[in-house]
């Protein structure tokens, strides 16, 4: 802080918490489509660099600029510093458009990833909980609660879920590992020591394994190998890297958790 920094090496990525949630289930070998609202040049340049992903994009363009995230990593100081632009504002009008987009694509058995932190003016009272209030198969199937906060708290919180209705529950605890919830089980997925690329996207990559574990039914504990593997491997990237199946594999045997 208040001093010159200089770069010694920079990447430029595409990023947003759906389209790496996207670039895993590719290389995991599942199929998914990114779907979001953009914006202006950043926006255009943006759809342009996923041409070459393996899965297909829907974007509505809208008014405005999409952000630029930067991530500044001190491989001295052993930091990840994330700088993040304020982003598009939307509109009623654009949201729904949107939704009306995403209905017409998916179809029974379909799982949807809502991801990302809320655009300037999605949030409209009580009109937001309605535009939760989709088909029991889009309701998101995993609530990822951040690690920032005691144990016991968050696991009271997590049961408190689990009465609402939801069916399962997974709490990051950050390098610590994962708890996974569901009504009678609690299993402690400890977090595995790797060198560590960039954080940017783990918990992204968590969401996407255990999306793709549910499309393929895996067992609990499948999946619940499959995620801190996966994890793992995308710690170990750079950028937004997604990690390869064959980085992932080698990790699986190495994951240990325990029933609670």
């Amino acid at each position: 802080l208040d001093t010159v920094n200089r770069i010694t090496e920079m990447r430029t990525d595409p990023g947003g918490k759906g389209i790496n949630v996207s670039k895993v289930i590719a290389k995991l070998g599942g199929d998914s489509r990114a779907v979001g609202i953009l914006g202006g040049e950043s926006g255009r340049t943006l759809e342009k660099l996923l041409e070459n992903e393996n899965f297909t994009t829907q974007f509505r363009f809208v008014e405005g600029q999409t952000r630029t995230n930067i991530k500044i990593i001190d491989r001295v100081g052993h930091t990840n510093t994330d700088i993040n632009e304020p982003g598009l504002t939307v509109t009623d009008a654009d949201l729904d458009a949107l939704l009306n987009d995403l209905l017409a694509e998916v179809h029974a058995g379909d799982i949807v990833v809502l991801a990302g932190s809320l655009p300037k003016g999605a949030y409209r009272g009580k009109k937001i909980e309605g535009r939760t209030s989709f088909p029991a198969n889009m309701i998101p199937q995993h609530l990822m609660i951040g690690h920032n906060m005691r144990f016991d708290p968050v696991h009271r919180k997590a049961r408190k879920l689990l009465e609402s209705g939801i069916e399962r529950v997974v709490i990051s605890l950050g390098g610590r590992g994962a708890l996974y919830l569901r009504k009678g089980s609690t299993i402690y997925a400890e977090g595995l020591k790797v060198p560590v690329g960039s954080t940017v996207g783990a918990g992204d990559s968590v969401v996407a394994a255990l999306t793709y574990a549910e499309s393929q039914d895996m067992s609990e504990e499948d999946a619940v190998r499959l995620s801190t593997a996966t994890g793992a491997a995308n710690v170990m990237c750079s950028g937004t890297q997604a990690a390869e199946r064959s980085v992932i594999e080698e990790l699986l045997p190495k994951v240990r958790f325990s029933k609670l």
